[in-house]
């Protein structure tokens, strides 16, 4: 008998993926549209609008993405990378996203600030170092 409290596998997942890769609400946001209306490149200013944030936050936030593989840089802006290794769970980001937008808004807000998930990324082991 399955309990409703079991954690469901895919849900983890995109926690997992929430907790790793997305800083900020507006990364999420910035992420999602541009997977919505991939293949289509953004420009900052475009993105900016949709986001309502200032061209400069938009820009950061698109080189934070960029930096974890998650979005490509192309001639006219900016596009989602479909070859980012975990792009088999967009959809179920997308979908939980719109279902539980509560619950994971306080999921980001709930973790460390970047410079001190990055300051302890720097002291993380990788398997391929001798």
């Amino acid at each position: 008998m399955s309990s409703a409290k079991e954690e469901n596998p895919r849900r983890v997942e995109v926690d997992r993926f929430i907790l790793d890769e997305i800083d900020s609400v507006p990364h999420i946001e910035a992420l999602l549209i541009l997977w919505n209306h991939r293949p289509k490149p953004w420009t900052v200013d475009a993105l900016a609008a949709l986001l309502y944030l200032p061209e400069e936050r938009t820009r950061q936030v698109l080189e934070d993405l960029r930096q974890r593989s998650l979005v490509a840089s192309v001639e006219n802006g900016s596009t989602y990378n479909p070859g980012h290794p975990r792009d088999h769970l967009m959809e179920d980001v997308d979908r939980t996203w719109r279902r539980e937008l509560v619950r994971l808004s306080n999921l980001i807000h709930s973790k460390a600030s970047p410079a001190v998930r990055e300051f302890a990324r720097a002291f993380r082991f990788k398997k391929d170092q001798p």
